[in-house]
């Protein structure tokens, strides 16, 4: 699983997650993140929101819709992880 290190832009705090999957939706690119690489831990769906040359900016996804659709296409490209 390859390690991502997210900064808040507000407060310039890092924190480390493992990506376990990506895709694309409409043009919009979506990680499923976790804070441990093995075993059960939370979960988070990011979206991303810009890029500019060096670095791409992520924002959890918030919206009950938009998160239960991209947790589908989550769900169907990772058949052996259960989502609760």
């Amino acid at each position: 699983m390859e390690k991502i290190v997210l900064t808040d832009q507000n407060t310039n705090e890092t924190e480390e997650f493992f990506c376990v999957e990506q895709t694309t939706l409409n043009g919009t690119n979506y990680l499923l993140v976790t804070s441990e690489p093995e075993g059960d831990s939370d979960a988070y769906i990011l979206k991303e929101t810009l890029t500019d040359d060096d670095n791409v900016i992520y924002e959890m996804v918030d919206d009950d819709v938009e998160l239960s659709a991209v947790g589908k296409v989550f769900a169907e490209l990772l058949e052996d992880v259960d989502f609760e």
